[in-house]
């Protein structure tokens, strides 16, 4: 079976390396790469080694060879960027947030519409969380009943002094919500099995850094549908005693029994992190997804060749984006109104 070909075309965020390792660990081949920053170029070459540095990003985008082009460039040049590789022929997947406004997701939803490629979010709190995906597969084997609601928290830490100029202007990187909140919009919609929710409230803030007024280092959204409920909390408070970059959660709540996910860190507990523990009629079990395969590089590979949606369903993937938006425009309103 022919490899899938991939470029990669954009390294601002260090998620690039979760992106690429996902594609070359399904059996994808990376063919080149396009960055304009040096330093960020020579890290990504020192880690693919082999892999040509390509002057003009037109030169991939226009070579009929490679199928799907990567991206974790600066927020705001992704929908751009992918709407130009859609153009050409070839498939999409790009860091969160996909997007950083709703004019740029419509944009790209009527490229996608008209191209018929896929536009695919990497969602790495989920794909790349093993965690998360063993808990996926418990629900869908009904081991906590039918999902009532799904509370998610995303703390991380800031690293203000190791961060580029883009991190803290706001038209940039799109908002907290948008930036980070997207990830558990997705979750969700995956966990609660809904095409949309309503937003109840949304809620955006700088309390900690006066410094960086471009920055919002805590937020809030409380969703619904008429049958599944969800509490999402994200925010860069993260204290360097912790030994991750943030203490994801997860709480789902079914009605005949919940999980709970610690993806990164057990505090004080157990090592590493993936632990994920099922509470049920039948009592309390820890259950450690250290070796949990992850489907959706696999997934995302088939796709391309089959023309399909195993990966993530292409509706589901802009739904998650145009939550995180629309929660991140209420929030604002209402901080300035």
């Amino acid at each position: 079976m022919k490899p899938v070909r991939f470029a990669t075309i954009g390294i601002n965020h260090n998620h690039i390396f979760g992106q690429t390792n996902c594609l070359l660990n399904a059996g994808a081949e990376l063919v080149g790469f396009h960055a304009v920053e040096d330093d960020l170029a020579k890290e990504y070459a020192d880690t693919f080694s082999g892999v040509p540095r390509v002057d003009d990003k037109r030169k991939l985008l226009d070579d009929p060879s490679i199928d799907l082009i990567v991206s974790a460039a600066i927020p705001d040049e992704r929908a751009p960027l992918a709407i130009d590789a859609m153009r050409a022929g070839k498939d999409v997947m790009v860091d969160k947030p996909g997007m950083v406004t709703l004019d740029q997701l419509a944009a790209v939803k009527k490229v996608q519409e008209e191209t018929g490629r896929i536009f695919s979010v990497l969602y790495s709190e989920h794909f790349e969380n093993r965690a998360t995906v063993k808990a996926g597969e418990l629900v869908a084997a009904g081991a906590i009943g039918k999902v009532v609601s799904m509370a998610g928290f995303g703390p991380h830490r800031l690293r203000a002094s190791t961060r580029p100029q883009w991190f803290f202007e706001r038209e940039r990187y799109g908002g907290i919500l948008v930036d980070i909140a997207s990830h558990q919009c997705e979750q969700f919609l995956f966990f609660g099995n809904v095409d949309t929710a309503d937003i109840l409230f949304a809620r955006v803030s700088n309390k900690a850094n006066p410094q960086s007024p471009g920055l919002q280092d805590s937020g809030d959204i409380h969703l619904a549908t008429h049958d599944v409920d969800g509490f999402i909390r994200v925010d860069w408070f993260t204290p360097d005693g912790l030994p991750s970059w943030g203490d994801g959660r997860l709480f789902i709540t079914g009605k005949q029994g919940a999980i709970e996910i610690r993806k990164n860190v057990d505090v004080a507990g157990r090592d590493g992190g993936n632990h994920l523990f099922l509470t049920d009629r039948n009592g309390v079990k820890h259950i450690d997804c250290a070796d949990v395969p992850l489907p959706y590089g696999p997934q995302l590979l088939d796709d391309i060749r089959n023309r399909t949606e195993t990966a993530m369903p292409q509706a589901r993937c802009f739904a998650a984006m145009e939550i995180a938006l629309k929660a991140q425009q209420i929030a604002e309103e209402r901080h300035n109104g």
